[in-house]
């Protein structure tokens, strides 16, 4: 049995210490005031509540305001972009494709000369004021290559009559003229028959009918001037225009510029520039001789 009076038994279990804590270098904090419930959440205020302005929360993550109409949108601006990008390639193929300024020149007596009848002015008067072939200014090669004008005349004067029959044109019965103008000047008189079919059928179409030019040769000096279309020589006969043309292409093309095949001449004579297709221009002139020297009239 326990013995000793309780109440008088001494406890002696110690309080502990006391810690003093130092007060931080910190800024107290106002307190919260209290609300009626306990665990309420404590509402954020800013400066612009507190002066009575509404704050303006923005949301990150609500759609942008032209998604709504995305279903029509991109394809619109898809479309948009092939228009354009459609519209950009054919301005640039046009001005690509369109011709250059024409290469002329603009004589004493007013009239405009292009290129094709010499492209300056004393070549223009070397070859006007010629009487027959002229000494070459370059030497003309001995190996004259395919289809070149210089040469004997390759189709007979009765063939060549036929031809301008055949087509009728109003030239016919006179290929005797061209076979003599083609011996005169050493060029194959099959050529100027074969020009005169690509230029205007033989004379039977364009201004040819009105300027009896086996070429629609351009305003020279020596000869009246149809003003249409950057101007045309006008000939008296169509014998003048034959001399004329070999003239142009013996003393100027050949003798001068050293152009003696189609291939060369062609370029300077009909150039791209001036609206011309060279190189069906020089195909045709090809077939249009080689189907004469096979005997054939129709082309």
């Amino acid at each position: 049995m326990a013995s000793g009076n309780y109440t008088t038994k001494r406890n002696t279990t110690t309080e502990p210490a006391q810690i003093f804590i130092p007060p931080r270098a910190t800024r107290q904090l106002p307190a919260i005031p209290t609300t009626t419930t306990t665990n309420a959440a404590v509402p954020y205020t800013t400066k612009s509540q507190a002066v009575g302005r509404p704050r303006q929360v923005i949301d990150e993550f609500a759609p942008h305001p032209l998604a709504k109409h995305s279903h029509w949108l991109r394809p619109f601006m898809i479309c948009m972009v092939i228009i354009v990008a459609g519209a950009m390639t054919l301005i640039y193929a046009g001005i690509s494709q369109r011709p250059g300024p024409p290469n002329v020149i603009v004589a004493t007596n007013a009239q405009v000369f292009p290129i094709q009848v010499g492209g300056t002015l004393g070549a223009v008067n070397y070859w006007t004021k010629s009487n027959g072939p002229t000494t070459p200014v370059v030497p003309i090669p001995k190996h004259l290559g395919p289809y070149s004008v210089v040469g004997p005349n390759s189709l007979s004067v009765a063939f060549m009559n036929s031809v301008l029959t055949y087509y009728h044109s109003p030239a016919a019965g006179k290929a005797q003229a061209l076979w003599d103008d083609g011996k005169k000047y050493g060029l194959d008189s099959a050529y100027a028959l074969a020009f005169f079919m690509h230029e205007s059928s033989f004379g039977t179409t364009g201004v040819a009918r009105v300027t009896l030019s086996l070429s629609n040769m351009r305003c020279v000096p020596q000869y009246q001037c149809l003003n249409e279309n950057g101007g045309y020589a006008i000939f008296n006969t169509w014998e003048q225009s034959f001399e004329a043309w070999f003239k142009l292409i013996r003393d100027l093309y050949v003798g001068y510029w050293g152009r003696i095949t189609v291939d060369q001449i062609i370029p300077k004579y009909a150039p791209n520039s001036d609206g011309n297709n060279e190189a069906e221009y020089i195909a045709n002139l090809k077939h249009t001789i080689d189907v004469w020297r096979s005997g054939v009239i129709q082309v």
